[in-house]
């Protein structure tokens, strides 16, 4: 409730500031933009903001940056972290832990055809979300009950594509640099085994995949160039 009320006294900024921060949500690779008003913010400061998604806590990840989208409008960052922020996020950790180790056992027990991949908990609306990767239609009615009735609020199952659970999580491409999709890309699009060949890269797997088990994202980057050359 504390959440709601000061989202809804808080809202986004309605004149666009001058300068904004990058502020890095929990631990998302990506830091997202933020009005900072009259805040005296370091990189490294642990802050409130609102999201879309409630109130969170992020890191300061940048020092001031000018605003050149004047038509665009930014959430807030809305005070330093205090103590009773802390351990709210403390909480709200020992939540998510608790029922993601409650839903492990539960799918092994029910035999589910899913794998539970990271579990997010909102205490502003009572409800935990449960982000899991299957091959096809899973029916895990009872898995919420069982769920519900131990955890005593409300649940909610997501199904994500392993592309978009790796953008999540993260991690090192054959490269050795950390994941396009979590580190800068914008948005997946279609890549083709057509791109490969075109590159005259050897088809073979374990070389041209990434570490979600799909064709690679970087395939497409030079693909045009490599296209207009083909054609000379």
């Amino acid at each position: 409730n504390t959440a709601v009320e000061e989202t809804s006294k808080n809202p986004p900024a309605k004149q666009s500031p001058r300068f904004v921060i990058g502020v890095r949500i929990l631990d998302q690779a990506k830091s997202e933009l933020y009005s900072s008003d009259d805040l005296q913010l370091k990189v490294g400061m642990v802050v409130m903001v609102n999201t879309a998604q409630g109130l969170k806590m992020g890191t300061v990840a940048s020092n001031k940056i000018p605003n050149f989208s004047k038509d665009r409008t930014f959430n807030r960052v809305l005070r330093i972290a205090n103590e009773n922020d802390i351990q709210a996020e403390n909480r709200r950790l020992e939540v998510e832990k608790k029922a993601k180790i409650l839903c492990s056992d539960k799918i092994v027990e029910l035999k589910l055809d899913m794998s539970l991949s990271r579990v997010v908990h909102q205490p502003h609306l009572n409800k935990t979300i449960f982000f899991f990767t299957a091959e096809g239609r899973v029916d895990f009615r009872q898995l919420i009950r069982d769920l519900a009735s131990n955890l005593r609020h409300r649940i909610e199952m997501r199904q994500v594509g392993v592309r978009d659970e790796a953008k999540v999580i993260g991690g090192y491409g054959v490269c050795g640099e950390t994941l396009c999709c979590s580190t800068w890309l914008p948005d997946f699009t279609p890549v083709t085994i057509k791109m490969a060949k075109n590159q005259g890269m050897a088809l073979n797997p374990s070389k041209i995949s990434g570490v979600c088990g799909r064709l690679m994202c970087c395939l497409q980057y030079e693909h045009d160039s490599y296209k207009a050359l083909l054609k000379n």
